[in-house]
């Protein structure tokens, strides 16, 4: 069953009058379906912090960051993710590298691997498709809908959100 969460306040002036402030139906993880857990392999900072703002939400979930490729197959071993985000360009590695390493290391167990970059999807688009990656998202058209319809594979069988 829903939360519901109300606040209301007393305007206490030349009227007085009971108003209602805020009332918001927060419903259940089980109503929306299971919350994607997410781990974000970038070494921009920046770009993490960005990316966790626009992503964290009721459908998905930052569990984790890591910045290269060790980090990134332990975090995977430790938080389970149900998807990694992973750049293209991560600083002396190579994104198609470790989104390799993620798919040997893990197995059968593998989480779905969204490859993520500022250049267009099309610079490397065989690239893409030879890589274990489920597909591709341009990080200015990052959002939690993207990762989500390329995990559902609601977008028509393509390799881009």
């Amino acid at each position: 069953m829903p939360a519901l969460s109300v606040t209301s306040h007393i305007v206490i002036g030349q009227y007085s009058t009971l108003r209602l402030a805020a009332m918001r139906v927060k419903a259940s993880a089980a109503m929306l379906g299971p919350v994607l857990r997410c781990l974000l392999v970038d070494d921009n900072a920046q770009f993490v912090v960005a990316a966790r703002a626009i992503l964290d939400g009721d459908e998905l979930s930052v569990v984790g960051q890591a910045a290269n490729a060790a980090e990134a197959v332990q975090r995977m071993s430790e938080l389970s993710p149900d998807v990694v985000l992973l750049d293209i360009d991560l600083g002396e590695e190579s994104g198609f590298a470790v989104a390799r390493q993620l798919a040997d290391a893990a197995g059968d167990t593998a989480p779905k691997i969204v490859l993520i970059s500022t250049h267009p999807g099309d610079d490397f688009a065989d690239l893409i498709e030879e890589s274990p990656a489920l597909g591709f998202v341009a990080k200015s058209e990052l959002s939690p809908a993207a990762v989500i319809r390329l995990v559902q594979g609601s977008d028509g069988g393509g390799r881009s959100a």
